[in-house]
């Protein structure tokens, strides 16, 4: 993709968030997830959802113990710690520590009513990735989550996007919306699905944890303040 291409789908998503405002009605995107360890996917991630969608700010959520992930998780702790780093040179990154303070496993339902009744924040904007979407059945109280939250589907530059219509929480087949790398679903609670294709880092934290294990490098994979964070605390080794 050259640079005229990218300049024209961010100012199309930003325009799009411009005109249409009653489909994006807040500045601030979160971003959950174990980040076991956060690493460079994530961050472009989040940058170009906060971009491209014109946003003052992407909130980073680490999860206290994930209900959907629970081999080779490490301490919440550590995790929010390395979050901590990755994200302390961005201005427009934002950690909270919600659920590493809450006990019990993380679940997003109770998490997205935290931030709306003591946080003030109405109109949640949820990232996650294309399978993470398609699995909303399995999470806790599901019909709850798509209640409260419009959803940021993250998916790869060359994504089916008719994959996504296999959920059973898109209501309309055919988008609100759509033109340059950004489609717009209907889901049956009157929220919404806003599909964006982001460049694709093909790097998983399990690659990550295996390479720490049989003593490879992750130089160019995690930020530097991590690495040096992992090597300090003597993480994944195990």
């Amino acid at each position: 993709m050259n640079n005229n291409t990218f300049d024209k789908e961010k100012d199309t998503a930003v325009e799009y968030k411009l005109h249409y405002h009653n489909l994006i009605e807040t500045d601030t995107a979160i971003f959950g997830g174990t980040f076991n360890p956060i690493h460079y996917g994530h961050l472009r991630v989040a940058e170009e959802v906060r971009e491209r969608l014109g946003l003052r700010s992407i909130l980073f959520i680490p999860s206290s113990i994930p209900p959907l992930k629970t081999m080779d998780v490490i301490d919440a702790e550590h995790r929010l710690n390395m979050v901590k780093l990755a994200v302390s040179d961005n201005p427009f990154f934002d950690i909270s520590d919600i659920e590493c303070r809450r006990p019990g496993v993380s679940y997003t339902v109770d998490t997205l009513n935290i931030l709306i009744r003591e946080h003030s924040l109405s109109s949640p904007l949820f990232v996650l990735g294309t399978d993470a979407f398609l699995e909303l059945p399995l999470w806790h109280k599901p019909e709850d989550v798509v209640k409260l939250t419009d959803f940021v589907v993250v998916t790869r530059p060359h994504y089916d996007v008719s994959e996504l219509l296999g959920s059973p929480f898109v209501k309309k087949k055919r988008p609100l919306y759509e033109n340059a790398g950004i489609s717009v679903f209907e889901l049956i609670t009157g929220k919404r699905a806003i599909v964006l294709r982001c460049t694709n880092l093909d790097i998983s934290a399990s690659f990550i944890r295996e390479s720490i294990r049989n003593g490879r490098s992750i130089r160019y994979l995690v930020p530097e303040s991590v690495i040096s964070y992992i090597t300090e605390h003597n993480l994944y080794r195990g």
